[in-house]
């Protein structure tokens, strides 16, 4: 689990294709903290680290996790968002995050607003998800509160210090990130389309 709170942003290093798997080396100042198969979230995609060595590690993604996520498209020298799973005991600054890309989202528009960015993002809505204004949502492992809510469509609201500390300084129109959709609405929407159905 985590919190979508971002510790650091990581820098890709190498990426070393073997059959279906991708071998993605980081080079991250929370590397000495790490051990092997610690759980650590890239773009909000659970990973597993596999291997430790100076002040990079690698983590390995499989074919579904490519399909289903941005990972795929990261190049060498690319900033991703990087957080440690969370301690049972601790504050939980965002929302429950399980580090499950539910699928992806494109950058429609970035609008700056008096210090402020407001970003809009658009997604297939072939998979049925679904936000809620003022609900929780995750892009590229943050946590942030949706704004205008629609069909396919939602915007969010990054202050300054988000901003600065995130990857969202390297978006443009046209950037693909990673979503996972609140857990508790996805049980939601579940249940209504089980009851849906049987009625």
């Amino acid at each position: 689990m985590f919190t979508g709170i971002i510790e650091d942003l990581g820098i890709v290093t190498k990426l070393e294709n073997e059959k279906e798997n991708l071998h993605l080396t980081m080079r991250s100042k929370l590397t000495h903290e790490l051990k092997i198969d610690q759980s650590v979230s890239h773009n909000g995609i659970c990973l597993t680290v596999v291997q430790i060595e100076d002040d990079t590690y690698t983590v390995t993604a499989i074919k579904e996790t490519l399909d289903k996520t941005n990972l795929g498209g990261l190049k060498t020298g690319d900033v991703v968002n990087i957080e440690r799973a969370m301690k049972l005991g601790d504050r939980l600054d965002g929302h429950i995050v399980q580090g499950h890309v539910d699928q992806t989202a494109i950058c429609k528009s970035i609008e700056e607003v008096d210090g402020s960015w407001f970003f809009t993002f658009e997604y297939d809505k072939a998979l049925n998800n679904i936000t809620i204004e003022k609900g929780s949502i995750t892009v590229n492992g943050v946590s942030l509160t949706v704004v205008n809510s629609e069909a396919n469509r939602f915007s969010v609201a990054i202050i300054p210090y988000t901003h600065e500390h995130t990857n969202f300084n390297t978006f443009s129109e046209g950037t693909v990130v990673n979503l996972e959709f609140d857990v508790v609405g996805k049980y939601i929407k579940k249940l209504y389309n089980i009851n849906a159905i049987s009625s």
